[in-house]
């Protein structure tokens, strides 16, 4: 009876353990991840969502999914269950950047790992634990690759491009989420490439279309009605230079020899739609593919207890960060992303 007694004292401990040192519900044997996405209603987190489910499904880890419906509080509630659950490891797409240090605490407390992607923490965030990783793309390569396309296309129709003739291409930008590092960066960025290819140029507006395509649409409407010498349209993600296109159209361009050039990011299958019917001048692709893999593989290594390396990964690691290039997508080469 004794030993009977001893060996189940010892089950508890080891299963008490478990479930401190990891989070570690298993079902069926597979490793458990919950995976906190700020909104579903985003084109290209939507993307990235199905392919974390992809690699999910390749290497045997369930995700449980759950939207947060652009609300921290929502977020929170939802990690806070993914924790109760004692799920593996966390994937975090953080409605607000400046809730992330919360997060990390609760996740530090019950010792289960977290990969963050899209929505950068702030760099003291990730400093306080080396359970802490971050997926995603350097912003200011996509704002710097805008620039570059729109200095191109410039220098190629100047006697066009300068619809007013004041040697300079006036300019409105449609910006995502204040705050957000993408759309800031973005936003800076595409300005910087326009003068390092020499191009002058003027910001004649610039408004917030919370990364949306409807949004995208009414901003540009209202900048078409304010502002009758725009020649050029930036949008810090496809889905509002698709909501600017359309409100275009509305005007007559794209038609009859009408025409501003629109550049976006993120290539997604509607923003590499319009480039091939020339509606869209560039977009750069935010690789939602490698970005959703290298999530997914990080957060089992962790959940595992193995190294996150180079070679684990088969990502390049820069600390505890993964990033992903941004690659410019025109018209020449757009077959490379179909």
């Amino acid at each position: 009876m004794r030993k009977i007694l001893c060996a189940a004292l010892v089950l508890v401990l080891v299963c008490g353990f478990a479930f401190v040192a990891g989070g570690c519900e298993k079902t069926g044997g597979k490793i458990t991840l919950g995976a906190s996405i700020r909104k579903y209603d985003d084109t290209y987190l939507t993307e990235q969502r199905n392919n974390m489910k992809v690699k999910g499904d390749e290497l045997g880890v369930i995700i449980d999914f759950t939207d947060s419906k652009a609300d921290q509080i929502t977020q929170n509630n939802n990690i806070d269950i993914y924790l109760t659950k004692g799920y593996n490891a966390l994937a975090v797409n953080m409605q607000e950047r400046s809730a992330a240090d919360v997060v990390i605490d609760k996740a530090k407390a019950k010792n289960v790992p977290v990969v963050f992607f899209n929505t950068e923490p702030f760099p003291e965030y990730m400093s306080k634990w080396d359970k802490v990783y971050y997926v995603g793309a350097k912003a200011e390569e996509s704002g710097t690759q805008q620039g570059y396309a729109m200095a191109e296309y410039w220098a190629a129709n100047k006697a066009t491009a300068d619809v007013n003739k004041d040697g300079k291409l006036q300019i409105v930008i449609i910006k995502g989420e204040p705050g957000h590092q993408d759309a800031e960066l973005r936003t800076e960025y595409c300005q910087k490439g326009l003068q390092e290819k020499g191009v002058p140029f003027e910001v004649v507006a610039e408004d917030t279309g919370m990364w949306n395509r409807v949004n995208g649409q009414e901003k540009m409407a209202a900048f078409l009605a304010a502002h009758p010498t725009i020649e050029a349209v930036f949008a810090n993600n496809d889905d509002m230079a698709l909501g600017a296109i359309e409100a275009l159209k509305a005007q007559g361009y794209f038609s009859g020899g009408k025409y501003i050039p629109v550049v976006g990011v993120d290539a997604t299958e509607a923003g590499k739609a319009a480039i091939a019917d020339g509606t869209m001048l560039a977009t750069t692709l935010n690789d939602a593919k490698n970005q959703g893999y290298a999530v997914v593989i990080i957060c089992k290594l962790l959940a595992e207890g193995q190294a996150v390396t180079d070679a684990s990964t088969g990502y390049k690691l820069d600390g505890r960060y993964v990033w992903i290039p941004y690659i410019p997508v025109t018209k020449a080469n757009l077959d490379q992303f179909k």
